[in-house]
């Protein structure tokens, strides 16, 4: 529920905050940004086998080029989201688009490992909070009702992304170079910061007196985000259980093309195609199991949360399957290798659009973009992150094989997280709905004709 409702919405508009067409269009932006952020973050995993050789780079330093952006976005995530919340959802969103455009062009000019790991450091600060604000701002445009397929095709979009970035990296890479690439994927997140502005935003929700002084400033925000960690166990097992699973997806995607040049023998470029397809699985997949458990949660809320559980585990067997199988001296073809493989990265995006769905269920209508956030910290710092950095050291340790066939075990963590999120979905829901109710109460009826603040 939106505490805005009344003020915005035109009647027969079925809850959309500024109509049908204004919301699509918020969406098809905020989506369309997406795509390029995640462009930006991954179209480095397919020039590794370049780096790897001019360089003369270590798994673990091109596993940190990949972890170095989800840090960073970990860390801006909270603050960028508080400003969001309380300011413009849209001018921050144009302002972090710009940066991350701009810090991706600058790493086609670095000329050591040292400048390129800043230069991608900042792509992430850049990136900080975009997928927490931009997912407030959809879910703010649209009813209740679509939120959980609409949450599933934003951050599917993401795979998008990571699917055109990984291909395109190894296509510019065999034509114009390496260092080429991180030039032509960083111009279009630039125009679409500029037409982002066209974007309507939603008014600046009214917190509750206790609320509005508990996120004045970050050191309250940080005590309020986590009292209300322990209070709803539904968020914390949901941002535990959506970044142990995100270990697994960020492990495969980073490395898989590396695997595909180095145990399959294929050539940089026909290896970033390959993984690509893969990472388009993945894709397909996240809207696919968002809206298997949406289907789930109708009857039973609970449901939707065992059932990514249950998805958790069937991905973790499938790519145990597909590359521990080999060491077990289980051998496949190169052509059904690469098909469980595909399989295992359809099923493990299964969590990417429900855990941040369930979130926003959970959370103040007030503070939905840092809520988000939070859930952006875990799932960057601990989950995407972890995955490219921890794979690098165990394959240093042991070899690229090994390292792949032992990272889907995240998945065990994952479902057992889900499980226990599970138990109290239903109690944090209604909790949600009280807190609603109470901030819609307290909120001082303003005519439609008024500005209102924060507006695009």
């Amino acid at each position: 529920m939106n505490l805005h409702d009344k003020q915005a919405r035109p009647a027969g508009d079925e809850g959309y905050l500024a109509g049908r067409g204004a919301a699509w269009f918020a969406f098809a932006m905020t989506l369309g940004l997406m795509i390029v952020d995640y462009i930006d973050r991954q179209v480095i995993v397919s020039l590794f086998p370049y780096m790897k050789q001019d360089w003369g780079l270590s798994d673990k330093q091109l596993g940190a080029l990949v972890s170095v952006v989800s840090v960073t976005v970990a860390l801006g995530a909270l603050p960028v989201a508080l400003f969001a919340d309380r300011a413009s959802r849209v001018k921050s969103i144009v302002a972090m688009a710009s940066v991350w455009s701009l810090a991706t062009i600058s790493c086609m000019f670095t000329r050591s490992y040292g400048s390129l790991l800043g230069a991608r450091a900042l792509v992430g600060l850049g990136e900080a909070g975009y997928g927490s604000v931009g997912a407030a701002l959809i879910a703010s445009h649209f009813p209740a009702r679509r939120r959980g397929a609409l949450m599933a095709a934003f951050f599917a979009s993401a795979s998008v992304g990571s699917v055109l970035g990984v291909m395109l990296g190894g296509l510019i890479a065999a034509r114009w170079g390496w260092q080429a690439a991180f030039g032509v994927v960083g111009v279009p997140g630039l125009v679409l910061a500029l037409l982002y502005l066209k974007v309507r935003d939603y008014r600046t929700v009214v917190l509750t007196p206790q609320l509005e002084a508990a996120t004045r400033t970050p050191t309250g925000t940080l005590r309020s985000i986590g009292a209300r960690l322990l209070e709803s166990r539904t968020m914390l097992w949901v941002c535990i259980g959506g970044a142990a699973q995100l270990v697994v997806v960020s492990a495969v995607w980073s490395w898989l093309p590396s695997w595909l040049n180095r145990v399959q023998g294929f050539e940089p470029a026909r290896a970033a195609v390959m993984a690509a397809g893969v990472v388009l699985c993945g894709a397909l997949g996240s809207v696919l199991w968002g809206a298997l458990a949406d289907r789930a949660g109708l009857r039973r809320p609970r449901a939707k949360l065992e059932v990514l559980a249950l998805l958790c585990l069937a991905s973790m067997g499938v790519l145990l399957a597909a590359f521990a199988a080999p060491a077990w001296g289980v051998e496949w073809s190169r052509g059904t290798q690469f098909a469980l493989i595909a399989a295992g990265g359809c099923l493990m995006t299964c969590s990417v659009g429900p855990v941040s769905a369930v979130v926003i269920d959970v959370v103040h209508p007030g503070v939905r973009a840092t809520g988000a956030s939070v859930l952006a910290l875990f799932q960057n710092l601990f989950g995407l992150a972890a995955g490219p950095f921890i794979a690098g050291l165990l394959s240093d340790r042991w070899d690229l094989p090994t390292a792949l066939a032992v990272m889907p075990a995240f998945s065990v963590l994952a479902a057992l997280a889900f499980r226990r999120a599970a138990a109290s979905y239903e109690p944090d829901l209604r909790r949600s709905a009280d807190a609603a109710a109470e901030g819609a109460a307290a909120a001082p009826a303003v005519p439609p004709a008024l500005p209102q603040r924060a507006a695009a």
